[in-house]
């Protein structure tokens, strides 16, 4: 405006009145490109004189005067552009500390990368985020991650994909479809195992109900009291952790369904079912003294579901046939029966608990041979997961007091597999350095219950045979499991709370549905070049002609070029 208004006062006469049309400021709303429309825009400027003439580019132009003077000049206006998601300004915006699009919650709801496991493929978060007036995403954009996979997992590609005795390390030829350079959210590293804790806890419940109860352990002088204290504690627990695990399956229902076509993550979805039966089994006198008998059917049917699924896969054969996919994790759902048969004499069950008593038994008996032979890899477990072995005084522990309750004392049938429980726990109490020297996780809580059990079935047959050393052993039992139970529980809440380490990203159920590439390719490369069978194929193919000769001329090049040159 400046420039071309100078042009104009030297080029007319200065003693001339000049009064120029000033037209209104127009309002400009980041268009794509303003240099370029403003600068060419502004070269052409109106002005007009008294004398009707109207100049352009600083030059009179009457042809365009009764235009221009009657219609004012279309104004020139800039419509506003969506910014796209990728552009600088906001890319730079990401990277200021204190600006509102840097929020972490709201990073976590733009992240499309967890996607394919999310419930509803993350359109609930897009319509909260449209209500914070979220600005449009371009239509052509892709999500970022990895693609839904709708189809459940076969079991093949759980062992192949992943190797060690539990199936949680990927082998170096696999890709996980989640992102590895990040902490994935909560809910998706929050695993079926952590109803460990539950366990843990609510068994100690009934250990100290019983150490208040029983005759041989009056001298101790212990309150009930102790017991509402710790039931009240597991309540807690199982609230909780089953509430997060709930919602797990309500937004994340991928995961869950991963973790339960696991052949060995498959056996923690009995320990939710185990820990209420354990709060029924230890819930305090001054509660209730008798359970209603619906309330055991109602607890069992899970049980039964579950089994009539894993057992049968354990006896049909396939990849999840037993001397495959042997664990001990696999003791959760054989201690699920006798907890059971457990629960239901003390209601006065007759058939129902016996039922479940034999079916444990049978499952029980081949498990143990089974994992004794370790069958299935011949590996070592390594040092992290050794407080599973533990496992293996639970079930003859459980079954002990089952048998005595469902008998009516602890006879020799109680007795068998309570004195197999104490030899296995003191071959395994020796062994000091087969469980130190490994990091803290939530497979110490393996631990707990087992010894817990046969704590409780020690005080069962102190009062059947009442000396000084069931007594003694007794006591040394409840304070060994009483101080692991309260060491453990306070290192679950440091690393969960204060460390916050006690849920890594959990890469068993971040498998892809694929098989690697290089696999395919070194069979494609092997199948065209390490066969001889190919290569005469492909001599065939080079001699064959369209007239349709036959195959041993095609065979036989000599023969075939003689008969063409005759």
């Amino acid at each position: 405006m400046g420039s071309d208004t100078a042009a104009f006062e030297n080029q007319t006469d200065e003693s001339q009145p000049i009064h120029l049309q000033r037209k209104h400021s127009v309002y400009i709303s980041l268009p794509p490109c303003p240099l370029a429309e403003s600068s060419k825009k502004a070269e052409k400027v109106l002005f007009k004189e008294d004398g009707e003439k109207t100049f352009v580019y600083g030059n009179p132009d009457s042809s365009a005067a009764s235009k221009i003077v009657d219609t004012p000049p279309k104004q020139v206006k800039f419509h506003p552009q969506p910014m796209a998601k990728g552009t600088a300004a906001f890319e730079v915006a990401l990277d200021v500390p204190n600006h509102p699009n840097n929020h972490p919650s709201l990073k976590k709801l733009k992240d499309k990368r967890y996607d394919s496991f999310k419930t509803w493929s993350g359109k609930l978060e897009r319509q909260i985020t449209n209500l914070r007036v979220r600005p449009r995403e371009d239509s052509t954009e892709k999500t970022a991650g990895a693609k839904a996979e709708k189809d459940a997992l076969p079991v093949d590609r759980y062992l192949d994909a992943l190797e060690g005795p539990e199936l949680e390390t990927l082998r170096p030829s696999e890709q996980i479809v989640l992102p590895d350079d990040s902490t994935w959210p909560f809910l998706l590293r929050f695993p079926i195992s952590s109803f460990g804790i539950c366990l843990g806890v609510s068994s100690q419940a009934i250990m100290w109900k019983t150490l208040a109860t029983s005759a041989s352990t009056k001298f101790l002088h212990i309150s009930i009291d102790v017991n509402l204290v710790l039931w009240c504690i597991a309540v807690a627990l199982v609230v909780i952790i089953g509430s997060i695990y709930l919602l797990k399956m309500i937004l994340y229902f991928e995961a869950v369904r991963r973790e339960y076509g696991h052949p060995i993550r498959v056996n923690f979805f009995f320990a939710p079912w185990i820990a209420l039966l354990f709060l029924a089994i230890g819930m305090p006198p001054s509660l209730a003294e008798d359970l209603h008998a619906a309330l055991w059917y109602v607890l069992m049917t899970p049980f039964l579901i579950l089994e009539l699924k894993i057992y049968g896969q354990w006896m049909s054969g396939g990849q999840r046939r037993l001397s495959k996919v042997a664990n001990p994790t696999n003791h959760l759902s054989i201690v699920g029966n006798f907890v059971g048969a457990l629960l239901g004499a003390s209601m006065g069950l007759k058939e129902g608990p016996l039922f479940f008593f034999a079916v444990g038994l049978a499952h029980y008996t081949v498990l143990f041979v089974t994992l004794y032979q370790r069958l299935p890899t011949n590996q070592t477990i390594p040092k992290e997961l050794h407080p599973v072995f533990f496992l293996f005084v639970a079930a003859p522990s459980v079954a002990s007091m089952a048998w005595a309750k469902i008998q009516g004392s602890f006879d020799h049938g109680s007795r068998i597999p309570y004195f197999t429980a104490l030899f296995l726990y003191f071959s395994l109490a020796v062994r000091v350095n087969f469980f130190r020297g490994f990091k803290f996780s939530l497979s110490w809580w393996a631990y707990t219950f087992p010894m817990t059990g046969a704590a409780i079935a020690t005080i069962r047959y102190s009062n059947e045979v009442t000396n000084v050393v069931t007594q003694v052993l007794a006591v040394i039992f409840s304070a060994v499991s009483t101080l692991t139970v309260s060491a453990l529980l306070v290192s679950t809440i440091v690393h969960a709370f204060v460390l916050q380490d006690l849920f890594p990203n959990d890469i068993a159920i971040a498998i892809s549905n694929r098989k690697p590439r290089q696999h395919h390719q070194r069979k494609w490369f092997d199948l065209r070049r390490g066969s001889s069978d190919e290569k005469e194929i492909e001599h065939y193919l080079k001699f064959t002609n369209s007239d349709g000769k036959d195959i041993e001329s095609s065979l036989h090049p000599t023969t075939s070029s003689s008969d063409s040159s005759h």
